[in-house]
């Protein structure tokens, strides 16, 4: 068992019980994905993962896992991944892109593969797809967009999520699936919250100048809320938004990660013109190969948006969720793993 395991098979008996095996697994080399299937080879089950290259299978590396190489726009592997599986939990996906045909190919087009391969191989099986809170886009209200809100994505990201979770619709008729969509998440191997985290640890962290309040996710949730669904929670054909129940504004959320990691940090508002000027700077970096750069045109777009808010208290109800990780103890967890493993002092 992994000494950094985040959900225990004990904590999750039930649901893994229930899981239809055999079990396969897109992105399980990422951040949730890696957590998903370390939890579930230690609860003795082995999983099929899709991944580019085996031979840097990145945090699994060293599990027992069953090797399928190729990719979302590989029809071959995608029929070997999900050949006779009870259980298909689709995670994997293109976050940061150069233009909105690349966020396409990899989110909408992928995702159609997926579900292709599922009705000619393994029409049985039990799909959870795992898309965003940015299919759905931004909230007008602090209380948050419920799963039945009329979507309005305002980035070629959160569009192309969209169009991901219409291709489930449209050619999953037939078939056992629900979509889950997270919000931002955080947690221990992410690099993406952690950048609010490294900010922090420099002790000046800016801001979109304006009210802001937002829902979070910790990992260790996620990948609860991917065993719920899997088992059968939440029924078949619906949406459920994951997130805590309470929403953070803004600049209470940076006051509380700073004191989670025992550091005092100042708040700067930045106004919005800086922050749309940091994204096509970095949206051109992206186009010249530069692509762990973080911020780019659409991540400034995101941050901009007035609420990134989920209504979630029913949709964890339907799925069987009970509880949610308070960003005090995700946060303090997480600051413990990044300062572990070098990234943080």
């Amino acid at each position: 068992m992994p000494d950094e395991l985040l959900v225990s098979p004990d904590a999750v008996e039930e649901w893994l019980g229930a899981m239809a095996r055999p079990v396969a697994v897109t992105g399980g080399t990422g951040f949730v994905g890696s957590h998903l299937v370390e939890t579930l080879v230690a609860a003795g089950i082995r999983p099929r993962v899709l991944v580019r290259n085996p031979k840097k299978p990145r945090w699994i590396a060293g599990l027992d896992v069953e090797w399928i190489p190729g990719s979302l726009g590989d029809v071959d592997a995608l029929r070997q991944l999900v050949s006779g599986a009870g259980t298909v939990i689709h995670l994997a996906g293109v976050v940061r892109a150069p233009t909105a045909d690349e966020f396409d190919r990899g989110n909408r087009a992928g995702t159609a593969n997926v579900v292709r391969a599922l009705r000619e191989a393994a029409p049985d099986a039990r799909l959870v797809h795992v898309s965003s809170l940015a299919a759905v886009g931004p909230s007008e209200t602090i209380e948050g967009v419920g799963p039945d809100a009329e979507p309005r994505p305002i980035s070629a990201y959160g569009r192309s999520k969209l169009a991901a979770e219409l291709e489930v619709r449209k050619l999953g008729s037939g078939l056992s699936w629900i979509i889950l969509r997270p919000p931002a998440i955080y947690g221990p191997r992410d690099t993406d919250v952690f950048q609010f985290f490294r900010l922090a640890a420099g002790h000046l962290v800016p801001i979109p100048r304006g009210e802001r309040w937002v829902t979070l996710a910790y990992v260790a949730d996620v990948v609860r809320a991917v065993l719920a669904a899997a088992a059968g929670g939440g029924g078949s054909g619906g949406t459920v938004h994951l997130g805590e129940p309470d929403p953070y504004r803004l600049p209470a959320l940076i006051r509380l990660l700073a004191a989670a990691g025992g550091v005092r940090v100042a708040i700067l508002p930045v106004p919005a013109p800086v922050l749309t000027i940091a994204g096509w700077l970095g949206s051109s970096l992206h186009r010249l190969g530069f692509h762990r750069v973080a911020m780019t045109r659409d991540k400034a777009r995101e941050l901009l948006a007035r609420h990134w808010t989920a209504d979630t208290r029913e949709s964890l109800e339907q799925i069987g969720i009970l509880e949610s990780t308070r960003f005090p103890d995700g946060a303090r967890q997480s600051w413990a793993w990044y300062r572990r493993h070098g990234w943080l002092r």
